[in-house]
């Protein structure tokens, strides 16, 4: 059963703005989420971007193919209806960030991680009033209520679509400072998935490529990259 696809019943899929938004027919049909909600966004260009992948479906769906229309179901039917939940878990990343752990050696790595990550830390502190502390290792780096009530509330300004955009990008770079530098243009999503791979990329460089590995590496940035097209689509 859980290989299971619906089939295609539509001709044309057709982006069309609503009083409350903007949603996507099948023909004459709206389009709903899992949880049997209209799918209402807040742009006419996420609904054509949603109406797009529907359109580029054969016989059967196939929702891996449907990055956008899987961003939309997530903020209708999961971060609207915990938004508080989502926004506390993604905040705690602000207390065990990535860029704030960092390699006791050897020099070189040590070198790569402060090139990278304390010119984005740096950002942090100047444009979100956000100054992070680093430290070496796993041990826990403490942060300051101030840095971390303002981390916070980047994540309160955002609306139901651009926090759902913001989970995978915290979710899979381990980041929060990341993610709000790619979602206020300070670093591209490119620029900031090589920077959340700075120690991956350093043990393949002395070990080698992994096979497995890098596959689950090419399937996370492409998750990740889907996850700034999508809230690029939020402003649109």
């Amino acid at each position: 059963m859980s290989d299971w696809k619906p089939k295609r019943f539509w001709r044309k899929a057709i982006a069309a703005q609503t009083e409350t938004g903007f949603t996507v027919l099948l023909d004459t049909r709206t389009v709903r989420t899992p949880a049997k909600a209209a799918l209402t966004v807040p742009t006419m260009a996420m609904a054509e971007a949603i109406a797009a992948e529907w359109d580029a479906q054969g016989k059967l769906l196939d929702p891996a193919t449907m990055p956008v229309t899987r961003g939309a179901n997530a903020a209708i039917d999961k971060v609207s209806t915990q938004r508080a939940e989502v926004t506390a878990l993604l905040a705690e990343y602000g207390e065990s960030d990535l860029l704030c752990y960092r390699a006791a050696g050897p020099e070189a790595l040590i070198a790569q991680q402060a090139q990278g990550w304390d010119p984005v830390l740096d950002w942090a502190a100047s444009s979100l009033d956000a100054r992070l502390f680093v430290g070496e290792g796993v041990m826990h780096v403490p942060q300051t209520s101030q840095a971390l009530q303002n981390l916070r509330a980047a994540l309160d300004a955002f609306d139901n679509f651009e926090l759902a955009a913001a989970h995978d990008l915290i979710a899979i770079s381990g980041s929060l400072v990341l993610a709000l530098a790619v979602t206020r243009n300070a670093l591209s999503a490119d620029q900031a998935w090589q920077l959340s791979r700075i120690d991956e990329d350093w043990q393949t460089s002395q070990w080698g490529e992994d096979d497995e590995a890098t596959k689950s590496a090419l399937v996370k940035q492409q998750a990740f990259l889907d996850a700034a097209a999508f809230y690029n689509l939020c402003q649109a």
